[in-house]
């Protein structure tokens, strides 16, 4: 098995939560719709993209919406969303995360964000995280969210590496099928700690023995 080079990092649920900062934007924007939405259903949502997550919530609705509405919706929901992410700071980085970043830059690891969210580059910057990372690859680059590859391709195409020379540390089921569709190894984390087809698991980065798996 090829030697690890690059890292690349799903950012919510992993680097930083902002699982209750999603649910609490979905639940207001559904409430304005009447749309029945909880926390089970949000678990649903997990590394899904904005408008697919929005198809989710809408098959609880008992009307149906334009397109035009739907990204009116979806435009809503982020609006609430970015509200509630502009509390963060470097405090919501999850337990164990920095010492893992820090490990790889002195090991010359690589290190680079995969993740479907847009609103990445105001996460990083709130959580005191811009600039920190070789490559940052979000939802403002590409076309397909996961379980589609394509967001990790693209972050080792940034790093400049082959993909089977990458690990993806995931959380989220979605994110585990995507990095093993692309040919790279996966951590799974948090929701992803129990998915079998991970090739290494984990409860957190605060748990994980990252020496022993890069080697």
């Amino acid at each position: 098995m090829e030697k690890i080079q690059g890292v690349i990092f799903d950012l919510d649920g992993v680097i930083v939560s902002t699982d209750d900062c999603h649910y609490r934007a979905w639940k207001r924007m559904a409430d304005e719709e009447g749309i029945y939405f909880d926390r089970t259903i949000n678990e649903r949502l997990r590394g899904v993209s904005r408008m697919d997550s929005l198809a989710i919530i809408l098959e609880r609705a008992e009307k149906n919406y334009s397109d035009e509405e739907k990204q009116q919706m979806a435009a809503r929901k982020n609006a609430y969303y970015v509200e509630l992410i502009g509390a963060l700071t470097g405090e919501d980085i999850l337990p164990g995360a920095m010492n893992v970043l820090c490990w790889l830059k002195e090991n010359g690891v690589k290190i680079a964000v995969g993740s479907s969210s847009r609103n990445t580059p105001i996460i990083l910057k709130q959580i005191g995280l811009e600039g920190y990372f070789d490559a940052v690859a979000d939802g403002n680059q590409i076309t397909r969210s996961k379980p589609d590859p394509e967001v990790f391709l693209l972050a080792a195409k940034l790093l400049g590496l082959e993909a089977s020379r990458c690990m993806v540390v995931e959380d989220a089921d979605a994110g585990v099928e995507a990095a093993l569709a692309g040919g790279m190894r996966v951590l799974g984390v948090g929701s992803a700690k129990d998915n079998k087809k991970a090739t290494y698991r984990a409860e957190n980065l605060e748990k994980v023995d990252i020496e022993n798996i890069i080697g």
